[in-house]
């Protein structure tokens, strides 16, 4: 049960972390993997699929803004949307590489939506970008 608790945790947390609510998945998977008493490779799973999913999240809001955009739990404030706007139609697609930076890479994945990015393209880039930032905690904190 234990064991349970802590990956659903993980996963809650890293889910979280995705949108805008002020959640720090990086710490939690980095004291997981310093206690030495749980797989690394699911933890490394646990905490990707938790991330990736909320950018997903995301994506669907940003699908439906126009009916959503100013309401208090949208998680994108209206100056952070144009901002990642801008720069998801100045640079395209691949801006979701940046995914994984801290409330700007949640709008840039909001924007996809909006703007309509497929999303086998842009479940791809996102993986690649949370699934590369859990890598370099590992890396990091291995290291450390």
């Amino acid at each position: 049960m234990g064991d349970i608790a802590t990956y659903g945790g993980l996963f809650f947390v890293a889910f979280v972390a995705a949108t805008v609510l002020p959640m720090q998945s990086e710490a939690l998977l980095a004291g997981l993997l310093i206690s030495d008493a749980y797989s690394i490779a699911l933890l490394l799973a646990t905490a990707s699929a938790g991330n990736i999913l909320g950018s997903v999240v995301n994506w669907l809001l940003g699908r439906g803004v126009e009916r959503f955009r100013d309401r208090l739990w949208f998680p994108a404030s209206p100056k952070a949307l144009d901002r990642a706007e801008r720069w998801y139609r100045r640079y395209g697609r691949w801006t979701l590489l940046l995914s994984w930076l801290p409330i700007a890479g949640d709008a840039l994945t909001v924007v996809a939506g909006v703007l309509r990015e497929p999303f086998w393209s842009f479940l791809a880039l996102v993986a690649i970008a949370k699934i590369g930032r859990y890598l370099a905690v590992f890396a990091l904190t291995t290291w450390w």
